[in-house]
């Protein structure tokens, strides 16, 4: 009996390379992600909010966010209005919540400088509760705690 081999043709070798195509896609798509949404978390007034200790962050689902400015200048969502736009934007934003259905009218987030004078916040405050928005928050800025002895 002969006891013969067959011939055998080397197999491929192992492959010792990561493929880093896939790993880059994924990275370029949350690079485009991060550069279209990092504009939209920051504010782009820049303010001086008073500070208050018991100041904490309101989670209202449909806030209409009215800020004014050290010069005075009143902002609607970020959004630079004089005082009679404003208040055709307040009713049309509360006749827009009545027409939903929403059982509850947004809250008013008001951010003022604490450069304002009183009297301009007051105009703003009068402009939101004159179109129905009677709900409203002041936004403040946490105060650091005082130091432990």
């Amino acid at each position: 009996m002969a006891f013969g081999r067959f011939e055998r043709t080397p197999g491929q070798a192992p492959m010792s390379e990561i493929n880093v195509t896939p790993l880059v896609d994924v990275m370029m798509v949350l690079l485009v992600i991060f550069i279209l949404t990092a504009p939209l978390l920051s504010s782009a007034l820049k303010l001086d909010l008073p500070q208050a200790q018991g100041a904490s962050a309101s989670a209202a689902a449909q806030a209409v966010r009215l800020s004014v400015d050290a010069q005075g200048q009143v902002f609607l969502d970020d959004q630079p209005m004089t005082l009679d736009a404003l208040a055709q934007a307040l009713k049309a934003r509360a006749a827009q919540s009545i027409a939903a259905g929403q059982v509850e009218l947004p809250e008013v987030q008001l951010q003022a400088d604490t450069q304002v004078p009183y009297g301009r916040v007051v105009e703003v405050m009068d402009l939101a509760q004159l179109a129905g928005l009677n709900r409203m928050g002041f936004v403040t800025q946490r105060k650091p705690d005082a130091p432990k002895p």
